[in-house]
């Protein structure tokens, strides 16, 4: 029985951090698309012509990256390896990463 209970636990150990890791990858995928949101927010507010063109590009990359976050989250929710769940889950994080450093570039240049 005791070889069973650890194994029980072992199996419920990994199936947390499966979870775990598609929780997180989750959560950066949402905070990448609010990040993308704020971008195409920052980039319509720009009235100067001169940089619009700059903003709306910073808006589409982190758009693009927040689809990269997606991606990723969906990865790490099927993914068959707490190894390639986590892996996924670091991804999604830099692509949240991404998505905010486009959305601060394009706050940057709005007037």
């Amino acid at each position: 029985m005791t070889i069973n209970k650890a194994l029980l636990a072992l199996a419920l150990g990994v199936a947390l951090a499966a979870c775990s890791n598609a929780e997180q990858a989750n959560s950066s995928a949402e905070g990448a698309a609010e990040a993308a949101a704020d971008a195409q927010a920052a980039a319509n507010e720009t009235t100067d012509p001169a940089v619009a063109e700059t903003a709306q590009a910073a808006a589409n990359d982190a758009a693009a990256a927040a689809d990269a976050a997606a991606d990723a989250a969906a990865d790490a929710s099927a993914a068959g390896t707490d190894a390639a769940a986590e892996q996924a889950a670091d991804a999604a994080d830099h692509a949240e990463t991404a998505a905010e450093d486009a959305k601060d570039a394009a706050e940057e240049v709005k007037p």
